[in-house]
């Protein structure tokens, strides 16, 4: 019996079944380490799955409170201070509280202009910011990838389509954000971040990158 099952076995299936988890955990990071050594000559299409109503799951050493540290290694831009938070969700995965750690994001880059954010509670992957001036910004991922390659190292790249509503036409953007999260220790978290904005959807779905970044994050739990 055994030996007829073997054989009815498909081959895709077999090789699944070989696999250690840390072979699946390698191949799963085989394209976000191909997408890290193409910085800084990405483009559109991106190897990033559409997520669905799929949230971003994280290691459960994420879970709690911390302090975030953003750095720009260049220079140019100041180091940005502000707290994120990741809890369990119904299932039992530790999620990204999306709302609070956008806004408080948002506050360190924007400040007053930043009036409030908030979650489509039909899409986790959807907020809505409301800006000063009569602006909001509508943030949409539509494309991620992530894996877990070891204990302490997690990568995740996700593609978000940014709307700019407000006086006059929409303005619509893509900005693709890989992260290479570190656990350095119980308490601290370290990233390196690689970032690039495109053009519109409309201008067609393949496009070279227009601005690219690279930044520092560090996290120190708080709780």
């Amino acid at each position: 019996m055994g030996i007829a099952l073997l054989r009815g076995c498909c081959l895709a299936a077999l090789v699944l079944l070989l696999q250690t988890p840390m072979a699946l955990a390698a191949s799963a990071a085989e394209p976000l380490e191909q997408r890290l050594a193409s910085w800084p000559s990405w483009s559109l299409p991106a190897p990033l799955p559409r997520p669905g109503q799929r949230d971003l799951l994280y290691p459960a050493w994420f879970a709690g409170r911390w302090q975030a540290t953003n750095h720009d290694p260049s220079g140019v831009e100041p180091d940005l201070h502000y707290e994120v938070r990741f809890s369990l969700d119904p299932q039992g995965a530790v999620v990204g509280d999306r709302a609070f750690n956008a806004a408080a994001i948002g506050s360190a880059l924007l400040g007053d202009q930043l009036l409030q954010v908030r979650n489509d509670p039909l899409n986790p992957n959807r907020q809505l910011a409301l800006l000063a001036g009569d602006q909001r910004l509508e943030s949409t991922v539509v494309g991620r990838r992530s894996a877990q390659t070891s204990d302490s190292c997690f990568l995740a790249d996700e593609l978000a389509l940014q709307v700019l509503h407000g006086p006059g036409d929409p303005r619509v953007s893509r900005v693709e954000t890989l992260s290479r999260y570190r656990l350095v220790g119980p308490d601290r978290i370290e990233a390196e971040q690689w970032q690039a904005s495109y053009g519109s959807p409309a201008e067609g779905l393949a496009g070279e990158a227009r601005r690219s970044w690279r930044g520092q994050l560090v996290l120190e739990r708080l709780d």
